[in-house]
C-alpha cells in the first residue's frame, strides 16, 4: 500500500462516522472493527433514524446497511443526496454479493461497497478511499447526480 493512502491516526480522529444497521450483532461486530482501525460511531438503528441523526450534524462517513426496517438503506441514501445538507461518503454495507448488487447500490446515490460478512481489510480500505472526498483531500471528486 501506497504511503499517501493511508489515514494518519490524526485524520481518524477527526472523522466522524455514522453507522445505519438494524441488527445488533452486526452493529457490535462493526463498532468493533471501526475501533479496532481507531474510528468511533454513531448507531442509528434505521433509515429513518439515520436521516435524524443527518439533520442534528454532518457526518463525514456513513457506513449504511442496505436492508433495514422503516427505510431501506437505499432509499434512505437517495433521500440524503437530494437534501441540502452535507454530504457524506456513503458506503453500502450489505449481505447481498449478487452481480448487479453493487450497481444498483452506486445508482442509488451510494459511494462504496463492502459486502457481509464485512473483512477487516475490506472496511480500511474503503474508509481510505472514503478520504480521496473529504474537502480539503487530494483525490476525484464525488460524480454530481442529475
Amino acid at each position: 500500500m501506497a504511503e499517501n493512502a493511508k489515514i494518519s491516526t490524526k485524520q481518524k480522529k477527526h472523522l466522524s462516522v455514522l453507522l445505519a444497521e438494524d441488527n445488533l450483532v452486526n452493529q457490535k461486530v462493526a463498532m468493533r472493527m471501526l475501533e479496532r482501525l481507531g474510528y468511533s460511531a454513531d448507531i442509528a438503528a434505521d433509515g429513518l433514524q439515520a436521516l435524524k441523526a443527518l439533520e442534528g450534524r454532518s457526518y463525514d462517513v456513513v457506513l449504511m446497511d442496505v436492508q433495514m426496517p422503516e427505510m431501506d438503506g437505499l432509499e434512505t441514501t437517495k433521500r440524503i443526496r437530494k437534501s441540502e445538507a452535507g454530504q457524506p461518503y456513503i458506503i453500502a454495507m450489505t449481505a447481498h454479493a449478487m452481480k448487479g448488487d453493487r450497481e444498483v447500490c452506486l445508482e442509488a446515490g451510494m459511494d462504496d461497497y463492502v459486502s457481509k460478512p464485512v473483512r477487516m481489510e475490506e472496511l480500511r480500505a474503503a474508509m481510505e478511499r472514503s478520504q480521496n472526498h473529504l474537502p480539503g483531500q487530494k483525490g476525484v471528486k464525488r460524480a454530481s447526480g442529475p
